[in-house]
């Protein structure tokens, strides 16, 4: 069973953390993968810069122009992490653009991914009907699991399409927190996530989006199966380099 599988399958809510590859330094990714899983996160999504980040916030940008900057590659990255699983057992999941992925080869991209022990892509501008037209196959050969995003602005339609060609989890974006990272959510994100509940839709779902600390994981897990924090981890990278990660996630939960 893939290993996001088998997480889900856990009897908590899950804690996942977003970073950007090559950031602070080009050859911090591992070290951060490797603490990230000490300190108790359930998942790590891995971050692939790209030059033209259209759903990142200004966080996530600027930590993937530097990135690329120090050298930060799909080539680079594959290489860093091609002895990751003697050290890591979590889900790792690489969240990037379409255009990288498609540049190195598709089926290359997947076979390299299953070569050294990648769970799962979020590709944010990947349309799910492509998806399930021209790609799933060989996603599934490779035994990758695709997350799709979706928004509080996504049809019901829409979602149970996603729904039904998910394997994994469903990535809800929360839109912003009210007024800052830690103001928690409002009656319209609190909504929101109670209708999703409600539609009782196989894949569990996973929030990403606002969240920076134990209360906005607290509101975003109560109807779902977990939470992603990116740009506030990333923050604390910035602020507090790679040495600290620890004091980062136990503030979380």
């Amino acid at each position: 069973m893939n290993r996001i599988n088998t997480a889900l399958e856990q009897n908590k809510k899950l804690l996942s953390i977003y970073f950007t590859a090559g950031y602070p330094s080009l050859h911090d990714t591992k070290k951060i993968i490797q603490d990230l899983e000490k300190s108790g996160v359930d998942m790590i999504e891995i971050g692939l810069p790209f030059s033209d980040p259209l759903a990142d916030g200004p966080t996530i940008q600027e930590s993937s122009t530097i990135a690329l900057k120090n050298g930060m590659t799909t080539k680079l990255l594959f290489e860093q992490l091609k002895d990751i699983r003697k050290s890591v057992s979590i889900p790792l999941i690489i969240m990037g653009y379409f255009n990288p992925m498609m540049q190195y080869g598709i089926e290359a991209f997947c076979a390299k991914c299953q070569e050294i022990g990648i769970d799962g892509l979020i590709i944010p501008d990947l349309p799910v009907a492509e998806y399930h037209e021209q790609y799933q196959e060989t996603f599934e050969k490779y035994g990758l699991i695709n997350v799709f995003l979706i928004t509080p602005q996504t049809s019901e339609e829409r979602i149970r399409f996603i729904d039904s060609v998910s394997n994994g989890f469903i990535y809800m974006v929360s839109s912003a927190s009210v007024t800052g990272s830690t103001s928690g959510f409002g009656n319209t994100q609190e909504a929101y996530f109670e209708r999703i509940a409600n539609m009782d839709l196989k894949a569990p779902q996973i929030v990403g989006f606002g969240i920076s600390n134990n209360e906005t994981f607290t509101q975003a897990t109560k109807t779902t199966k977990g939470a992603i924090i990116g740009s506030a981890f990333i923050k604390h990278l910035t602020q507090n380099g790679v040495e600290s990660i620890e004091d980062f996630t136990q503030k979380i939960r």
